[in-house]
């Protein structure tokens, strides 16, 4: 199978305290996988350094063998980072911000527009298309937040919190159009509090805690680990957080 991202002894530290510490780490490409941990556990530290926002201390991370140290520009080319609070240009239209990154990404007017509707119409956007950013609300936020994020189809889409502020039609969606994607081949990393979301979506899950991966595979090796057999996802990750 074809590693998608690779995160090789990656460390991050602020002043004393050591977000990320070591994290190694192999996701495969055409899979859905959960970084999960408490919060402060270095989730969104990692997430960052990987989208090349923050550098890191030691170690690397690879998009497709691509070095995000070393060869940044070909790495991100690949991806696309969506945070927790996206930021959104509140003057521009939704249509004109999707056209607007997708020139960013080097995507030709000819295939952003086609696109751009596509994205709008999918997440029940396209009948505000011309309203101003500043009107929407927070859900409406996230669902343009996350078309800008699909716009240039990247290999790899990292997402901290996708489905915050979503109501739950607005999150099905979401759900299926990340579904989509990875049996298109491409490759979904998120974090989420949502247990039930990475429960049921997730190939495979890592949990980190103190920035070390504590954890990781498929919720039935989860089980195993923490000797909840049969429990649910919130049962197992409890009992390897606490535990450890």
């Amino acid at each position: 199978m074809t590693i998608a991202l690779q995160l090789a002894s990656l460390s991050k530290r602020f002043g004393s305290h050591l977000a990320v510490n070591n994290l190694t780490l192999q996701i495969f490409q055409g899979s859905l996988y959960a970084l999960l941990g408490p919060n402060g556990a270095g989730k969104t530290t990692t997430l960052r350094m990987v989208a090349g926002l923050l550098q890191p201390d030691g170690g690397d991370a690879l998009i497709f063998g691509h070095s995000i140290r070393r060869s940044p520009n070909q790495a991100k080319q690949l991806l696309a980072y969506l945070p927790d609070e996206p930021l959104l240009y509140s003057k521009l239209r939704s249509i004109e911000y999707l056209e607007f990154v997708a020139g960013l990404w080097g995507v030709p007017a000819t295939k952003a527009q086609p696109r751009a509707q596509e994205l709008l119409q999918q997440l029940s956007l396209w009948d505000v298309r011309s309203d101003l950013i500043e009107t929407f609300s927070r859900g409406m936020k996230q669902k343009l937040a996350l078309a800008g994020a699909f716009i240039h189809q990247p290999r790899v889409i990292i997402l901290d919190e996708p489905l915050s502020g979503l109501d739950a039609a607005a999150a099905r969606v979401v759900k299926d159009m990340l579904a989509d994607y990875v049996q298109q081949g491409n490759t979904v990393i998120l974090t989420t509090h949502i247990m039930e979301v990475a429960e049921r979506m997730a190939q495979r899950i890592g949990i980190i805690n103190h920035g070390q991966l504590i954890a990781e595979g498929t919720l039935d090796e989860l089980r195993t680990r923490s000797g909840e057999t049969g429990g649910t996802l919130e049962t197992v990750f409890l009992e390897l957080t606490q535990s450890e």
